[in-house]
């Protein structure tokens, strides 16, 4: 695949992104984040970058568990959340590249545990700390769309903290209807 389609496939995956910054409803945000993961996977292995590709991998299997939820309460353990870091520890050990591959291990970390709260401003609070770990990923492996996906995420976790209120976002608020998967 050429350079050009590499990069349009990772600007395809950041419109997914800038949307479900946009959810209030947290079921919404991982579909969305699900969707948008996918693709950039799919660009990280084309671009031979495993450690991100796998890692994001992870990211749809948290996020399909945490849309079963309701459904699955084995998902709130947190013997679940410590078998996803677990499994992205093994990813990071056998992707191993360099301290580089220490990045998408932290930033999936981080937000796995800030999604396990179940809390719209704890999520949000771990995105603010792992989408700089991404960004900086993204840069090193130039992934362009990754990189401006990770900066307009910044950006927009600021918009939806101002539109919805810091404290209001600390509220449950899994309204909004979630196609099955």
């Amino acid at each position: 695949m050429s350079e050009g389609m590499l990069q349009a496939v990772g600007f395809v995956a950041v419109a997914f992104f800038i949307l479900s910054y946009q959810m209030r409803s947290n079921r919404l945000l991982f579909m969305f984040q699900l969707i948008g993961c996918l693709i950039f996977s799919f660009q990280f292995f084309m671009m031979g970058a495993y450690t991100g590709a796998l890692g994001l991998l992870v990211n749809i299997l948290r996020n399909t568990l945490l849309l079963r939820i309701d459904r699955w309460p084995w998902v709130r353990s947190r013997i679940t959340l410590s078998a996803i870091i677990g499994l992205l520890i093994l990813i990071t050990c056998l992707t191993w590249s360099g301290w580089i591959s220490l990045l998408p291990f932290f930033s999936v970390a981080v937000t796995s545990i800030g999604y396990w709260t179940n809390n719209a401003q704890e999520i949000r609070f771990s995105q603010l700390i792992g989408s700089p770990c991404t960004l900086l990923y993204d840069v090193l492996i130039r992934s362009w769309g990754g990189a401006l996906s990770e900066g307009i995420a910044l950006v927009s976790i600021i918009i939806s903290i101002k539109r919805f209120g810091w404290e209001n976002l600390g509220k449950d608020l899994n309204e909004g209807v979630v196609p099955e998967i």
